[in-house]
């Protein structure tokens, strides 16, 4: 593995910036990608970090995203927002729809973002996280290109799929989850293979349809779902509720789009909000409180809350200003400059 070098947050963000704005990045868009980019590296989520930033460039370079188009929000139901992102990176969208879908939620008691046509790059968590600082539960979940075969198969035809969830904490961080339906998230298998590390075995096949541990090897083959059936069936679902019930791509058809541009994926992305208040009324504190009470044996019994290790990460590179990167990558982002 390359060397760590100590950047401080300040700095990264300002290389982020640049960068963005050397290539003809809107400021709306240089906002909303850098505060992403910059948050996830914070959080020592180096797949989700300042590591994107050469996937969007490309993307840009590619022709497969808008650097600064508007996206349109449209309340299209009582319960239910849409927003065009207009062929923009998935946090312009979100910003734009978070605060409908918010209102939404708070007076119907649960409501649905539907994002459509934009590439997507970001962790879930990040946007589950700022649903739940309004006092709601979040969930979740998108497809992208079809790089995992069905378990059983050997033929790439799901996404990697995420599905996320959040459940505010009034006196702690938020219970949330984030997790690839594929056995690894797609960009850790391309931090294997800039590391020239190896895969565990079960998390890919070659062309061949044979195991593999060889990054190169996943990367032109297919990537497995975690869970055998069980994993494959939930990227079923994500496929079928955030693409086809939405109206926009699922992960083949995004594939088929990007053209061998290796671009990121464009399709669509779904987030359901809850109002705890609307369904439990003055018994939420009593049912928030036991839920508490779950948390705290779960902790009592060795286990480790999801996002437990994010949150010590982010503490401690706030406190001190600083983060760690990969030194070579930190080159091959200052060298987009050149």
């Amino acid at each position: 593995m390359d060397a760590q070098q100590k950047i401080s947050i300040e700095e990264l963000r300002k290389l982020c910036r640049d960068v963005l704005a050397h290539y003809g990045f809107s400021q709306l868009h240089i906002n909303a990608l850098t505060e992403t980019l910059v948050t996830g590296q914070i959080n020592e989520c180096a797949s989700h970090g300042v590591y994107r930033l050469l996937g969007l460039i490309h993307t840009l370079n590619a022709g497969k995203v808008s650097p600064d188009a508007h996206p349109i929000v449209f309340d299209h139901a009582p319960a239910i927002v849409k927003v065009d992102a207009q062929k923009t990176f998935s946090p312009i969208a979100f910003q734009a729809g978070l605060p409908l879908l918010t209102e939404k939620a708070k007076i119907n008691g649960l409501a649905a973002m539907a994002i459509n046509h934009c590439v997507h790059f970001s962790a879930l968590w990040f946007e589950i996280e700022q649903i739940t600082q309004q006092g709601l539960v979040a969930i979740a979940c998108n497809p992208s290109h079809a790089w995992v075969a069905p378990v059983g198969g050997s033929k790439s035809i799901l996404g990697t799929n995420p599905f996320a969830f959040g459940w505010p904490r009034p006196d702690n961080d938020p219970f949330i989850f984030d997790f690839a339906t594929s056995a690894i998230a797609r960009g850790d298998i391309e931090l294997h293979r800039r590391t020239n590390t190896p895969l565990k075995e079960g998390w890919a096949v070659d062309v061949k349809g044979n195991p593999t541990t060889d990054p190169n090897e996943a990367l032109t083959g297919s990537m497995l779902p975690f869970g055998s059936h069980k994993g494959s069936a939930l990227s079923i679902m994500i496929e079928l509720i955030a693409a086809s019930l939405i109206g926009d791509l699922n992960s083949a058809e995004s594939l088929a789009w990007d053209e061998k541009a290796g671009g990121l994926p464009y399709h669509g992305e779904i987030i359901i909000a809850f109002n705890p208040q609307s369904f439990l009324g003055d018994q939420m504190s009593e049912y928030f409180n036991r839920a508490e009470l779950m948390f705290g044996d779960i902790e009592a019994s060795g286990a480790r809350l999801p996002s437990q290790r994010r949150y010590a990460a982010k503490k401690k590179n706030l406190a001190s200003g600083m983060v760690s990167i990969d030194q070579t990558l930190l080159k091959d982002i200052q060298n987009l400059l050149s």
